[in-house]
């Protein structure tokens, strides 16, 4: 992560701040920026508030049309409501419907409806089926669609039994071509038994829609067209699409009650108005393509380019001049620095003026005077200080001389031993055994990290050398489950925990001392080692500090509890600071040591002694 970081900050230098270019380039690129960025942001903001209120205009605009539209277009087919109203309460319509089949009833009604579709350009049939099989059509031999096949339709038995009207898209062949039309429905009923007895169909053209859509056009590239409720297309400009669903799941899905606006995501990406008529349950739209609305931008766009261009022009001419009598100083000052380097410290700057170059020569006269006068100095400090580190050294041996030879201490104890057991001194023998197998613990492994059942045994033997001492003043107890003796611990954590025992537990009261030595898991990842004693107790302001230090992670300089402490840091070292020891202590009762690991097997080979 650290390395990722370093890279991106180098690409920056190098790349954005010019990390290793000239300071004349540095400044013509800069320049420019400063030309760049206040004219394009102008030009940016321009071009967007433009837009917005070019397309708030529009929004409103769009909204006023269509909602007019709306409002047309319901009227209009109110009318043919009202149309069918007095057609199906005509004598001659009431007669038929009351199951009085004559010819001559038949003719009238016939009558009846012809009247009412040559009275209106705009009614291209009309269509009255009887349930008896009686059929009334105004095209009569020019319908090339039998009448008959309109109860087969998709929409004949979803049309209301309420005496409402309903409106499908359908299509009317006619002797040399096929005509799409609205069919305004509705059901027929006795007027004595209020039965339905068949149906209406008045076939509407398309004739005053497309003047009402002529009048809609926002500009010469948009169109009007319009969506019944369950998506198809009732109206639009190629008629081929009539009665299909719409292809855009944008607009099948915009159905509400209030007029807006949205961008259609098709090929020429269109600017849609639209608006819901809850009355007949259509959907009218506009659609206008986005780039007529910002034909005015692009030349805002234009004249923003060219302006950039121009100020670049006066800028780099500007700029040269400037960055030349900036440079020039400088560069002298580079040339008296390349002869510094080489170790020349006779030469000056001339310094020419009183700003910031100036004064930079001046304090390198200045700074070259000073080198010349301290190269003495470093030369007589070098000698000093290899004087001292000689010194150093002679004292560093001194001390390596004075150490004591750890296996002279062990060859020593087993020569004790060898007495002991030929002056029969069982226990000295076994005492200075035990010694010997703790130091030479401390010899054949530097590592930092050992199996707990190695620590357990190295803390065992620690245990026995202090039953020789006290006697049967103290016993203690291990409870280590065999999952955990392969665990990982830190080389000698144990010992300096019950050595504690001892030191700050034992002897302050007369009772027996009991040490207890458990593991137990913590978690999935980490187990516990409890160290647990019924000594007389820490004082609540002696575990407050020890708690304290032990928080702070720090080691200890006024030799107090030192052991904890230093087992606590070596933990952090090994295992993170996450892991560590906590004190718990209640005076009179005991303390208990608890020191939290990862759960980590141990699989390093082990010496064989």
């Amino acid at each position: 992560m650290q390395q990722h970081r370093g890279k991106i900050a180098e690409f920056i230098k190098k790349y954005i701040l010019l990390k290793n270019q000239s300071l004349m380039m540095k400044l013509c690129i800069f320049s420019s920026f400063l030309v760049i960025l206040p004219v394009l942001s102008v030009g940016i903001i321009s071009y967007n508030r433009s837009s917005a209120e070019l397309e708030n205009e529009l929004r409103q605009y769009s909204g006023q049309v269509i909602g007019q539209v709306e409002s047309h277009i319901e009227y209009y087919l109110q009318e043919f409501e009202i149309t069918s109203l007095k057609m199906i309460n005509s004598p001659e319509l009431s007669s038929l419907f009351k199951h009085e089949k004559s010819d001559l009833i038949v003719e009238a009604a016939r009558d009846t409806l012809k009247y009412s579709a040559y009275s209106r350009a705009d009614i291209s049939n009309i269509t009255v089926l009887v349930d008896d099989d009686i059929v009334i059509d105004t095209l009569g031999i020019n319908n090339f669609y039998p009448s008959t096949k309109i109860k087969e339709e998709y929409w004949y038995s979803s049309v209301p039994m309420n005496g409402m009207t309903m409106l499908v898209t359908r299509t009317l062949k006619l002797r040399n071509k096929e005509q799409p039309v609205i069919s305004l429905v509705r059901r027929l009923y006795n007027p004595d038994t209020l039965r339905p007895v068949g149906m209406l169909v008045i076939d509407i053209n398309f004739r005053r829609i497309e003047e009402i859509s002529n009048k809609v056009t926002i500009s010469k590239n948009g169109y009007f067209f319009i969506l019944d409720a369950k998506g198809h297309y009732v109206y639009h400009p190629d008629y081929s699409k009539l009665g299909k669903k719409v292809e855009f799941s944008q607009l099948a899905q915009l159905q509400n009650n209030e007029s807006r606006t949205q961008i259609l995501q098709n090929k020429r990406k269109d600017f849609v108005t639209y608006t819901y008529s809850s009355n007949i349950g259509w959907s009218f739209f506009t659609a206008v393509p986005y780039k007529d609305l910002t034909g005015g931008i692009i030349q805002i766009g234009r004249t923003i380019v060219l302006t950039i261009i121009i100020s670049l022009i006066i800028a780099y001419t500007i700029g040269f001049g400037f960055a030349t009598s900036l440079i020039r100083p400088i560069r002298r000052l580079k040339r008296f620095m390349k002869e510094v380097e080489i170790g020349n410290l006779s030469g000056r700057v001339p310094v020419e003026s009183n700003d910031e170059i100036g004064q930079l020569s001046a304090g390198f006269n200045h700074t070259v005077e000073k080198l010349s006068d301290l190269l003495e100095e470093v030369y007589v400090s070098k000698l000093k200080e290899t004087e001292m580190s000689l010194k150093q050294k002679e004292i560093e041996i001194k001390m390596l001389q004075s150490q004591m030879n750890p296996h002279f201490l062990y060859n020593s104890l087993e020569t004790i031993r060898g007495m002991a057991l030929e002056e029969g001194q069982e226990n000295i023998a076994i005492m200075s055994f035990s010694l010997a197998k703790l130091l030479r613990y401390n010899l054949k492994n530097d590592s930092s990290i050992v199996s707990l059942g190695e620590e357990i045994r190295f803390c065992k033997t620690y245990l026995q050398i202090q039953k020789f001492r006290f006697e049967d003043r103290f016993e203690y107890e291990l409870d280590i489950p065999e999952w955990a003796m392969e665990l990982q611990v830190v080389k000698f954590s144990l010992q300096p925990i019950v050595e504690n025992c001892f030191v700050h537990a034992y002897g302050r009261s007369c009772q027996k001392l009991k040490i207890t030595i458990s593991v137990v898991p913590h978690s999935e990842f980490s187990f516990t080692i409890r160290v647990e004693d019924t000594g007389s107790g820490i004082p609540n302001h002696i575990l407050d500090e020890l708690t304290r230090k032990l928080e702070e992670k720090t080691t200890n300089s006024d030799g107090k509890h030192i052991g904890l402490l230093n087992v606590q840091q070596r933990i952090h070292y090994v295992f993170g600071a996450d892991y560590g020891l906590s004190v718990r202590s209640e005076l009179g009762t005991g303390t208990v040591v608890e020191m939290e690991l990862p759960m980590r097997e141990y699989t390093e080979e082990r010496e064989i002694g």
